[in-house]
């Protein structure tokens, strides 16, 4: 039987865990809200080639982060197991996917569309939680599902074409975060795995651009070519922090923290970059915004249904 001392200890601990990982994602989010400020001032350097650099970077960072914890046992042991790598192969490709059509969006003057898709993609995640890990289906959440779902079909049918930045980054971006959720191996060493076997291959390809005179090095912009080797720290600390956060709290907070980050980068793309921003575009806002309002809300009234529970329980 475990003693009140311990009881308490216990819920002293997972209140900090908690709030580690509250904070954790919001940090995550508004790092990544200011991020396509960064990507760009890497123009004119094609996006294609910035993916390239920012793979092979990210692993290098993330190893070297790694080494400041790990023994080089301690960080290749895990790998040896088959259901470990296939998990962190595949983490990392849909990773590096999700990577890549950011890159396009914050290149190409689509970092609104990109917003889009991150307002969606806490709705994403929350359903994934819901459907995988049996999280709670509440009229509230059912309700920002429904609204993202209308907020598609009004852009689906106004430009009579599939929103694919928003859907491809939102739907990504969930599954990747499914699979955070029962990782066991520590942040920085999962960042190794996941980015280990795409880095070689991008490595390969940065070499063939570059000698052949058709990378970045040719382009003529040293400045924004030494920037290029910051991409990769850019993307760990972000990463690393949703990583930390994933395994301490639920992926309903994950998903309600995560529309910080596109309302920032939706800013950005109006008063910044000066992109255009049509009716149907504000109505979509509009209808996903009321959806994430009532998740807000409902997030709110369980968490103080929960601290009730508690406080009567104890």
């Amino acid at each position: 039987m475990i003693s009140s001392e311990g009881a308490s200890a216990k819920a002293v601990d997972s209140e900090r865990e908690y709030k580690i990982g509250v904070l954790c994602v919001i940090g995550c989010q508004l790092f990544w809200g200011v991020c396509p400020i960064y990507w760009q001032a890497l123009e004119p350097i094609p996006s294609w080639i910035i993916i390239l650099y920012r793979i092979v970077t990210m692993f290098g960072y993330s190893y070297i982060a790694a080494r400041f914890s790990f023994s080089r046992e301690e960080i290749w042991e895990p790998f040896k197991d088959r259901v470990v790598r296939r998990k962190y192969i595949t983490a990392g490709l849909i990773l590096t996917v999700n990577w890549s059509i950011y890159i396009w969006a914050m290149t190409s003057e689509r970092v609104i569309q990109a917003s889009i898709g991150y307002y969606i993609e806490p709705i994403v995640i929350c359903a994934v939680g819901i459907i995988v890990f049996k999280e709670q289906l509440t009229r509230y959440n059912m309700t920002a599902i429904i609204c993202a779902l209308i907020a598609i079909s009004v852009i689906l049918v106004h430009y009579k074409q599939v929103p694919g930045v928003a859907l491809g980054l939102a739907g990504t971006w969930a599954v990747y975060s499914a699979i955070k959720k029962t990782s066991e191996i520590p942040v920085l060493i999962a960042l190794v795995y996941e980015t280990m076997v795409y880095a070689v291959v991008a490595t390969a390809a940065i070499i063939y651009i570059e000698t052949k005179g058709i990378g970045a090095i040719s382009m003529g912009v040293p400045g924004k070519y030494a920037m290029m080797f910051l991409s990769g720290l850019i993307t760990l600390i972000p990463v690393a922090l949703f990583s930390v956060s994933a395994k301490k709290v639920s992926l309903l907070v994950i998903g309600l923290a995560q529309y910080i980050s596109p309302t920032i980068s939706l800013l950005l793309g109006i008063f910044m970059f000066k992109e255009p921003l049509d009716m149907t575009q504000i109505i979509a806002f509009i209808i996903i915004w009321g959806g994430l309002a009532v998740f807000t809300y409902g997030e709110f009234i369980n968490s103080r249904k929960a601290a009730v529970s508690e406080k009567h329980s104890a």
